[in-house]
């Protein structure tokens, strides 16, 4: 994805790509475009406002669940700022840094489990350690009970695949419709001092409370890139920071910090590699000939941003957490900034140091070797991350 990115980003500030349906997006990857775009008012995510090609759209389009997706994610304008400040509050420094003690308790569980494999044994760090860590935060968070935790997970990872027919994503996008649904049944039978039950309260007294339909999409998005996001920050910073194990030299010597190596995974891996859709909501000439026309879908490129030679022209796609400037934009920007990006870097650095301290000795089970990519042009990050706690 990567080459990919490149070339789109040599070819002009936008480039009209083919996306599944079939459905035709500029596709965004220079950091300056993606900075003045997602910063622009006339740039909305709302496709029932500003996407006249909605109507186009075929049943089954395998993008639905996120693209035409109720939630504060979509909203434009007032409406976007009134329905973000719902949510914001529990994803604020202070209220992710009071997490800490539980993020660290789950990561010791975690990682002790890998310590205690015999010499020679392989684990993949993506399953034992980064999907359970990040995925327990998350549902803690938004009092999920245990016996829906994997059920929600299972689902929402179906619906990412934008490969599907239209048959399995009509079925993806049920099952995920019917799981949401049987959690929220679940939380109005026993609500609890979690984020899920303040959602089912009225925001004001005299306002109505979120209609089911928008609650069950703002679960989605909230729980969904809750995980997701951290998942793919944690396993690509361990594949490489094992890939270039000089840089863990570095860390034990103070010559780098975990929020230098966690910055550069985000510049150099950023976990969110595509993001469909936004829309124009008028004519915008980007120079160089191109014009994003009104009603056009706009797809933005995060992960690619922080390769860009303009923005970064010392070996762009070279891992190197020594580098001075690390800018990104990886969590994204402007109105629709990534709302957990405090809760993932807090994920991430107590993962690594928890991992790395514990396991001094840990490596790639198979070095050299690339891991296969998640099949999807959304998320960016391996599959699996095979490691060895113990080298024989």
């Amino acid at each position: 994805m990567h080459a990919e990115a490149a070339a789109l980003r040599a070819q002009a500030p936008a480039v009209l790509v083919e996306l599944p349906g079939p459905v035709y997006a500029w596709s965004v990857t220079r950091h300056s475009v993606i900075q003045a775009l997602t910063g622009d008012p006339r740039v909305s995510r709302d496709p029932h406002r500003h996407w006249p090609g909605l109507a186009d759209v075929p049943e089954g389009w395998p993008l639905a669940t996120g693209v035409l997706n109720q939630s504060f994610l979509n909203a434009y304008g007032e409406e976007h700022r009134r329905s973000r400040r719902r949510i914001a509050p529990s994803f604020s420094p202070r209220r992710v840094e009071r997490m800490r003690p539980h993020v660290q308790a789950t990561a010791d569980r975690l990682v002790e489990a890998l310590a205690a494999l015999p010499p020679g044994a392989t684990a993949d760090v993506r399953q034992a350690l980064a999907l359970p860590l990040t995925m327990t935060v998350i549902t803690d968070l938004f009092g999920v009970p245990d016996h829906l935790r994997e059920k929600l997970g299972t689902a929402i990872d179906a619906t990412t695949d934008w490969s599907a027919d239209p048959e399995r994503a009509l079925a993806a996008q049920a099952e995920l419709h019917n799981r949401f649904t049987e959690f929220v049944r679940y939380k109005r039978e026993h609500p609890a001092a979690d984020l899920t039950s303040d959602l089912l309260l009225s925001s004001e007294p005299d306002e109505e409370p979120m209609p089911e339909p928008v609650l069950l999409a703002t679960l989605f998005v909230t729980i969904g890139a809750g995980y997701e996001t951290a998942v793919n920050l944690i396993t690509s910073a361990v594949q490489a920071l094992l890939t270039h194990p000089e840089n863990l030299t570095r860390i034990r010597e103070g010559g780098i910090s975990w929020e230098d190596v966690i910055e550069e995974t985000l510049r150099a891996e950023g976990p969110v590699m595509h993001l469909p859709l936004r829309y124009a909501v008028e004519d915008i000439d980007l120079g160089e000939g191109v014009v994003i026309g009104k009603g056009d879908p706009i797809i933005i490129g995060f992960a690619a941003a922080g390769r860009d030679p303009e923005l970064h022209p010392d070996r762009p796609d070279h891992f190197d957490p020594t580098r001075t400037s690390k800018e990104h934009l990886a969590f994204g920007h402007g109105p629709h900034f990534c709302l957990g990006a405090h809760l993932a870097r807090l994920e991430a650095e107590v993962a690594l140091t928890t991992l790395f301290e514990r396991l001094p000795d840990l490596a790639l089970a198979h070095p050299g070797e690339q891991p296969a990519r998640m099949p999807s042009f959304m998320i960016n990050g391996p599959v699996g991350l095979e490691i060895v706690p113990h080298p024989a």
